[in-house]
């Protein structure tokens, strides 16, 4: 059945905003208020993938970007052992299922039900506005189906809507789910328009850059079977082509201003899940990233809570490959999506210099630094002797004294606009689709059909923005870690630019650190995308199905998560259908096999 409308987006707004409403029956449906309610209502789906654990859980552990922080239950997804099963503890698999197919029937009931809507004199006031609604519900049905198939392969394809009790949900092939995604789509490719009325609804470009990831995705399948046809990648370059070209976006000139919080409506966003600052209207859906991937700061000399540095529940953190896996000296990239220093917000814990660490005798029993100044300092450099680190004035965390709890913070997800330093339901926008992944859609495309100068082009096209530009003031960390000038105002952009033979030979392993497979051009191509949407998308909530698709899970994992290395299995490359649904509905004894893989 179709779960409760909860929160209604009334479209008088330029954004879309929410309005909590009761429990309504099919027939509140039946007019332009009541269906305009349901389409808005179809987004709030999009939600679950950010607002609790099986953020990181589902899309970050158990890949080579991330693993496991000190503190969770979860990490069997990053262990990918026995309780990674049908049955998980956390639910989350259920919880995805759940949702998706929810957001699904919202969508098939909007379908149905909008070509008989009359009397409308807004959204729905003729056939021209019905179209776009419509498109609208195909967009975010195909989206929800999109995350489905590549979590768990076929899946059952439910296209009408369903009330009342339904015993029999038939499997269908990964085949049949991905026709139904690019067909719903194309729909919505055709049919919405390049702005909508508000901020926040599918826009043609974003089903096209979901169209070009869907063929992307089906037609990269080398073992897999998926339905792959040759023109796929044709049509992925094509729709990516037509994103990058059609002027409704543009990059932002300098990479860090992409996640200023105060510019998350940008010209690079092409689709975000949107979250209301109204806490109440939240009811328990706010975007919770921002809690998981920062490092145990709070108990450190000097510091307590606070809002702007957030909650750190160390749920996760970068791997060694990530860390390694971009020229940190020449890519900007590196150094503007972390946190190195924290500075001392509480005068109360700032230690004091001893006889056996302060430089001089008339320090001893004083401050070793006042608030505003760096209390907490994290680093790659590589470390050097305890007694030199003893002697700084703030804690310092270079590379060898990294720990499960220590470790480099990523600012992408940061949410300084809580109301308060307890609450965990933040109101970022999480951006689920940028031009920046448009072009490396492209790039991957041409470079899979063998057009190695195209896709350089594109890549180059990032690869300037990440470059520092001419007479940018590089980090301290250039000079202090990276063996730079600090005098360099120099642009990098020569140093980082790849040319069409890059990937000719393994010369370049000293950052690619390309495993043992990459034996030729088209295979070496392939991992240096997954490492060039590492150093771009990195902790976005791509990285478990860019591995899983490209089918390189795997080798990649074995490689590079020392968690997961010794359990990982190729059937992992699909997570077990909820045992939940199993237990629910009647399964022909011939098909059960094909449900549960173990």
């Amino acid at each position: 059945m179709l779960t409760a409308t909860i929160f209604c987006l009334p479209s008088c707004q330029d954004y879309l905003t929410e309005e909590q409403v009761a429990t309504v029956g099919y027939a509140y449906y039946d007019n332009e208020k009541g269906m305009e309610d349901l389409v808005n209502a179809a987004y709030s789906f999009l939600r679950y993938k950010v607002n609790g654990e099986q953020s990181f859980s589902l899309w970050e552990y158990g890949t080579d970007e991330q693993n496991q922080g000190a503190d969770g239950s979860n990490k069997f997804f990053d262990f990918y052992n026995a309780q990674l099963t049908s049955a998980d503890a956390a639910g989350f698999l259920h919880g995805y299922w759940t949702n998706n197919f929810q957001g699904i029937n919202t969508c098939n009931l909007g379908i149905e039900k909008i070509p008989a809507i009359t009397g409308g004199i807004s959204g729905l006031k003729d056939d021209a506005s019905k179209k776009i609604r419509i498109a609208e519900l195909k967009f975010l049905r195909a989206y929800y189906y999109f995350g489905l198939v590549q979590q768990f392969g076929g899946v059952p394809l439910n296209l009408k809507s369903t009330v009342g009790v339904q015993l029999e949900f038939p499997r269908v092939s990964t085949a049949d789910v991905y026709e139904a995604i690019i067909a719903d789509f194309n729909t919505a490719a055709t049919d919405l328009p390049v702005k909508p009325a508000q901020y926040g609804r599918a826009t043609k470009g974003a089903a096209q850059h979901f169209l070009a990831k869907a063929y992307l995705t089906r037609g990269s399948a080398s073992k897999d079977v998926r339905g792959q046809k040759a023109t796929d990648l044709d049509s992925a370059a094509y729709f990516a082509d037509l994103v990058i070209n059609g002027g409704a976006y543009s990059l932002q000139a300098d990479y860090a201003s992409v996640w200023n919080i105060t510019n998350q409506n940008n010209s690079e966003i092409v689709f975000a899940i949107q979250f209301n600052s109204n806490l109440l209207l939240l009811n328990g859906s706010g975007n919770r990233v921002h809690l998981y991937m920062g490092m145990q700061y709070d108990v450190k000399p000097g510091m307590s809570r606070d809002i702007p540095y957030g909650r750190p529940f160390k749920r996760v953190k970068p791997t060694d490959y990530l860390i390694d896996v971009s020229d940190r000296r020449n890519d900007s990239r590196f150094y503007k999506q972390f946190r190195m220093a924290w500075l001392s917000n509480n005068a109360a814990t700032i230690p004091k210099w001893t006889a056996a660490t302060a430089p001089t005798p008339a320090l001893v029993g004083q401050n070793k630094f006042k608030v505003g100044d760096t209390a907490i300092y994290v680093t790659v450099h590589p470390g050097i002797a305890d007694t030199t680190i003893a002697k700084r004035s703030y804690t310092w965390y270079p590379r060898n004294k990294w720990s499960l709890a220590e470790f480099l913070t990523t600012i992408k997800h940061m949410d300084p606009t809580r109301s308060d330093v307890a609450t965990e339901f933040g109101t970022r926008d999480h951006f689920v689709a940028r031009l920046a992944e448009t072009y490396l859609i492209a790039a991957e495309a041409y470079g899979r059909k063998g057009d190695f100068a195209k896709a350089a082009t594109y890549i180059n096209v990032l690869r300037k923005r990440a470059a520092y530009k001419a007479g940018e003031q590089k980090p301290q960390e250039h000079w202090l870690s990276e063996g730079g000038n600090v005098n360099d105002l120099a642009s990098t952009e020569a140093n980082i630019t790849v040319p069409a033979t890059y990937w000719d030979t393994n010369t370049n392993d000293k950052f690619e650190q390309y495993p043992a497979s990459a034996v030729d051009v088209k295979t070496r191509f392939i991992h240096f995308i997954l490492n060039e949407r590492a150093r771009e998308l990195y902790s976005e909530l791509h990285r478990w199905e860019d591995l899983a698709r490209t089918e390189t899970l795997v080798e990649r994992v074995k490689k590079f998560n020392t968690f997961a290395a010794p359990n990982i299995q190729d059937y992992h490359k699909l997570r077990p259908i909820p045992l939940a649904h199993l237990e629910r509905v009647w399964i022909p004894a011939q098909a059960q096999l094909g449900w549960c893989r173990r």
